[in-house]
């Protein structure tokens, strides 16, 4: 096969792979142990989570159409058909990066490991076209597709449901799954969201869990930021956060509270 033959073969099956997303866009990082870093966030369409606190709802389902930032954070987006082919993706953060302006690549959603075995040919292609860090934003509640993917991450923001707070619960496949990063060459933290209605007795659960896997994983706690979500629901007080933060610190050592800053900056 002559080298023409080769790209065409290669072309062809770049467009073969496709994704389906919400939007491809440069923004800075506002949540996590990332937050201030400025990043190319490729968000995935479909969650199967109803987090009561939800301000993406709008991923929850696939859209005809994604949008696709033309440059580094001029909000100038095109619009594409979706399921966005992988060249379409590939190209498209190769536009954002220039100039070279971004710290790392945020896979986010809804909810990305749905869509797993196809990740998991996109992203050996992506790793190769970007020399960027790939950073993956989940519910983490879904170990086995994880170990699809892992080995081509280089860090994973977890977030750890409280049943209290958003009306799930997924705790054996949080264990899993944070077992699983635990064990790899990944940098991983948790994010847990914390409203007025959190039960202390999940917080118990919470740290037991994390404890039981590595005391030294980080937790951020995030309380619930009701700006721009179409919904209400009632922040946690100082004291609260306080007392939480200090139950949560008596086995675990680095507990951090981060609000949600990229809704303060006005980001998407």
């Amino acid at each position: 096969m002559s080298v023409k033959e080769q790209q065409t073969q290669d072309q062809v099956s770049l467009d073969q792979r496709a994704l389906p997303l919400v939007e491809i866009f440069s923004a800075i990082q506002g949540e996590g142990a990332n937050v201030g870093c400025r990043q190319i966030f490729i968000r995935l369409a479909g969650c199967d989570l109803r987090c009561t606190y939800c301000d993406s709802a709008h991923t929850w389902f696939v859209p005809s159409h994604a949008l696709i930032e033309e440059r580094a954070g001029d909000r100038h987006f095109q619009t594409v058909p979706n399921p966005v082919t992988t060249s379409q993706v590939l190209h498209a953060v190769a536009q954002l990066n220039r100039p070279p302006i971004h710290d790392s690549i945020s896979l986010t959603g809804g909810e990305p490991l749905l869509h797993a075995t196809t990740l998991a040919q996109f992203l050996p292609l992506l790793k190769a076209h970007s020399s960027l860090p790939l950073y993956l934003e989940t519910g983490g509640h879904h170990p086995e597709a994880l170990e699809l993917v892992l080995s081509y991450l280089d860090s994973v923001g977890m977030d750890i449901k409280l049943p209290s707070v958003s009306g799930e619960c997924h705790w054996s496949a949080h264990e899993a799954f944070l077992r699983l990063c635990d064990r790899a060459p990944v940098e991983v933290f948790c994010k847990v969201i914390l409203s007025q209605a959190t039960d202390p007795a999940d917080l118990d659960r919470l740290s037991t869990l994390v404890a039981g896997v590595n005391p030294h994983i980080p937790v951020f706690l995030q309380p619930v930021t009701p700006i721009g979500t179409g919904r209400y629901t009632p922040p946690p007080t100082p004291a609260q956060v306080l007392a939480w933060q200090a139950q949560l610190k008596a086995r675990l050592s680095t507990v951090r509270v981060v609000p949600q800053t990229h809704k303060f900056l006005g980001q998407r």
